[in-house]
């Protein structure tokens, strides 16, 4: 049986390839790639030579089952995307899952990834976060994910391509309240740049820009309320119980909603 080796390459500066991504190029088999044309250059620019075949999101689930057919004979196959680690925002999580489920072994093969060169560099907490990737483009859910962004107690990171840059700010204007944000955009190339200061701030500093953006957000100041703060302690037994805690647990976390000790909610429910 093959292996699936998930491959990151560069996002830009082609330099930024690692010496075992190479090897693993020239030893598979077979190479799946997001545009065969943008992965020909690479190989072609590291003097390798394999069998491509293109594997993108319009065609992961036609094309998922002949990658898998191919492990299972024993070849070995790369899975790269345009720029930057497959699965995350690129086409893979299908050949990934698929595998796994035939217990074929993945093998992660590290290299570049654009959202955490901008949270390095950004100059905004990298404690915790919480990567959104796009948003969505419809209107209910993106609504959904820019309140959930509102009242994150993390750092954000998303997304977001030039041409839907300015409207993306507009909207997380309405959100966010004097919280740092920092725009980055053309990681590792020639033109790479950071831009900092509040939404408005970067809303004067955004005409005519170029090249994938990565969006920190600082997060939120305001910790969301417990809203099991206020409810009655009998409500609170039956939702943890269905939630199939059992008694001990049950009164250990009602004793923390209510900032009481364990014996006293214990007591109430003798």
């Amino acid at each position: 049986m093959g292996k699936l080796y998930v491959v990151a390459t560069p996002i830009g500066n082609l330099d930024d390839i690692t010496i075992r991504a190479i090897n693993i190029l020239k030893n598979v088999d077979v190479i799946a790639a997001e545009d065969t044309r943008h992965t020909l250059k690479l190989l072609n620019h590291l003097d390798i030579s394999k069998p491509l075949i293109s594997y993108h999101r319009h065609n992961e689930q036609v094309k998922t089952q002949l990658l898998i057919d191919k492990l299972n004979d024993g070849k070995d196959i790369a899975l790269v995307c345009d720029a930057g680690t497959p699965g995350i925002c690129d086409p893979g999580k299908e050949i990934i899952f698929k595998s796994i489920e035939e217990n074929i072994e993945v093998i992660p093969i590290p290299g570049a990834c654009a959202m955490i060169n901008a949270l390095i560099c950004s100059g905004i907490d990298t404690n915790e976060f919480c990567f959104l990737g796009f948003l969505p483009l419809n209107k209910k859910n993106r609504k959904e994910k820019l309140d959930e962004i509102k009242n994150l107690h993390k750092t954000v990171i998303l997304y977001e391509a030039p041409h839907k840059l300015k409207s993306t700010l507009l909207d997380l204007k309405e959100i966010l309240v004097n919280r740092k944000v920092v725009l980055a955009r053309e990681l590792t190339k020639i033109h790479e740049e950071f831009l900092r200061g509040t939404v408005d701030e970067l809303l004067n500093k955004i005409d005519n820009i170029k090249g994938e953006i990565v969006i920190i957000i600082e997060k939120s100041q305001h910790k969301i309320k417990n809203t099991y703060e206020n409810l009655p302690l009998e409500e609170l037994y039956k939702l943890y119980e269905k939630q199939g805690l059992d008694k001990k647990e049950i009164i250990k976390k009602i004793a923390k909603d209510k900032k009481v000790s364990k014996n006293e909610i214990y007591q109430h429910f003798l």
